[in-house]
């Protein structure tokens, strides 16, 4: 129960994220590089409190984990970019979408074999999500954003499975964020952003990082252990699900019944998936 619990708060703090980004990037107060500036800094600028704080001295440094770095830049980086030019619902299939692929290989390439009922509730929440996100009409998919989003999908996938054989979540993340901080800086240098930087998108990029990412990926990561590959994957295909849900409590976004089905199909899916598995009597 308290896994479940603590899955749940995570794929809310996800679920969050997806609506700070949404509201800062599509309503043009803060550009992609600005955005994913200020969520790895104030995200890195928390969690180092946080361990200064527990251990009540300047922590020395992690040795640097490659992967994980690679894989947070790049979803940070190509998260942002792609968001700014691509159906936020388009996009958020193909982000779930690689994920699951990412993760479900990565395991498969470790020797896990999951049950026949994982696969079914993968598959039912994606035939969900697919029905949630996918555009009712025509739209121009810019293969640069298609591009950057996929790439986005296998950085968070390498970043998730990366975190299953960790023993500090919050030490390990917050070097994590403090290493892949020049990286963002960097790019933000190389591809400036044409619009400035606003309060609001400030503030927003500023309670993404600090607060939604930072929390949110500590307790994802001291989770992972305990979850696995391919629970963990299916786990975050709820999050559009939630966000759909604190749109409508948090924005006054309107719900469907059509969208409200999709819902029920990926959080009916995922319930399938992660069901215990029944073991036979001897």
């Amino acid at each position: 129960m308290k896994l479940f619990l603590l899955t749940a708060l995570t794929m809310v703090a996800f679920a969050a994220n997806s609506l700070l980004n949404r509201l800062a990037l599509a309503e043009g107060a803060i550009g992609p590089g600005g955005f994913a500036a200020i969520r790895v800094g104030s995200g890195a600028a928390v969690l180092a409190a946080l361990l200064i704080l527990r251990s009540r001295s300047l922590p020395r440094p992690a040795r640097p984990r490659p992967a994980a770095i690679a894989g947070l830049s790049t979803y940070l980086l190509g998260f942002s970019f792609a968001y700014v030019s691509m159906d936020a619902g388009l996009g958020a299939l193909i982000l779930f979408g690689g994920v699951q692929v990412t993760m479900f290989l990565g395991a498969l390439a470790e020797g896990e074999t999951p049950p026949p009922r994982r696969w079914t509730g993968m598959v039912l929440s994606m035939a969900g999500l697919a029905v949630l996100t996918l555009p009712k009409g025509p739209v121009a998919v810019p293969p640069g954003a298609l591009l950057l989003m996929a790439c986005a999908a296998v950085g968070w996938g390498i970043y998730s499975l990366a975190g299953r054989r960790i023993s500090d979540p919050l030490s390990v993340t917050a070097w994590n964020f403090l290493y892949s901080l020049p990286v963002v800086l960097v790019a933000h240098l190389v591809w400036p952003d044409v619009l400035e930087v606003s309060t609001r998108g400030l503030a927003l990029a500023a309670i993404s990082g600090g607060i939604t990412s930072a929390l949110g990926y500590a307790l994802w990561y001291s989770l992972l252990p305990d979850l696995g590959a391919t629970r963990g994957a299916l786990a975050q295909l709820s999050a559009p699900a939630i966000a759909l849900g604190l749109g409508a409590l948090v924005l006054g976004e309107s719900v469907t019944l059509y969208a409200l089905l999709a819902a029920a199909m990926i959080l009916g899916g995922v319930a399938i998936g992660l069901a215990p598995t029944r073991r036979r009597g001897g």
